[in-house]
């Protein structure tokens, strides 16, 4: 599934599996950093937490609003217990830091800053 995401006037097209009820509670848990990127899409806004204990590599959480615009994005390192956004939100992407996803972490981390630096 491809979907947009607006980031302070900007707009990009990322590709995303949209997860079960099931893989909500998991998440990339135990995964590989080759695994897709995760949508997580709750029927109303939450401050749900998240975290990334036995997710063995960082990734990028994109957290959105009902319109998908970015409320909150951090790059979160392995085994850190509770990581919540600034304000509620509606949905969360969950992005490896690969090779293949480098555009897209950079359109939200910034120009200029290497995947090995993160």
């Amino acid at each position: 599934m491809r979907m947009n995401i607006n980031n302070s006037g900007r707009k990009i097209i990322v590709d995303v599996k949209k997860t079960s009820f099931l893989g909500r509670g998991l998440g990339l848990t135990f995964r590989t950093r080759e695994a897709r990127n995760l949508l997580f899409d709750f029927r109303r806004d939450t401050m749900t937490s998240i975290t990334s204990f036995f997710v063995f590599f960082p990734f990028l959480a994109v957290w959105l609003d009902s319109n998908n615009k970015v409320i909150d994005a951090e790059v979160i390192k392995p085994f850190r217990f509770m990581i919540k956004p600034s304000k509620k939100f509606r949905r969360l992407v969950e992005i490896p830091l690969t090779k293949k996803n480098a555009k897209t972490v950079e359109f939200f981390v910034g120009k200029g800053k290497s995947l090995n630096s993160l």
